[in-house]
C-alpha cells in the first residue's frame, strides 16, 4: 500500500475518536452538576438512614414498654381471678 492510502485509512478514525473524547464546557458543567446532585442525594440517603435507625430504636423501646405493660396487666387480671 502506498503511504497516502495508509494515512487515509488511519487518520479519519483517529480524528473521529479525538472528537468523541473532547468535552465541551457545557458537557463538563453538566457532568459537574450531576456529580453534585449525586453527592447531595448520598447525603440525604445517609440522613434518612440515621433517621430510620432512630425510629427503629424508638419502636423497639415502645415494643418493650408495651410488652411490660401487657405482662403487668396479665398479672393483675390473674390476681383478680384468684380472689
Amino acid at each position: 500500500m502506498t503511504r497516502i492510502k495508509m494515512l487515509s485509512l488511519v487518520v479519519p478514525p483517529l480524528l473521529a475518536l479525538g472528537a468523541c473524547n473532547s468535552l465541551s464546557d457545557q458537557d463538563r458543567a453538566l457532568l459537574n452538576s450531576a456529580s453534585q446532585n449525586a453527592e447531595a442525594a448520598k447525603q440525604q440517603a445517609a440522613q434518612a438512614a440515621a433517621t430510620a435507625q432512630q425510629a427503629l430504636a424508638a419502636a423497639q423501646a415502645a415494643e418493650a414498654d408495651a410488652k411490660s405493660a401487657n405482662e403487668k396487666a396479665d398479672r393483675m387480671f390473674q390476681r383478680s381471678l384468684r380472689k
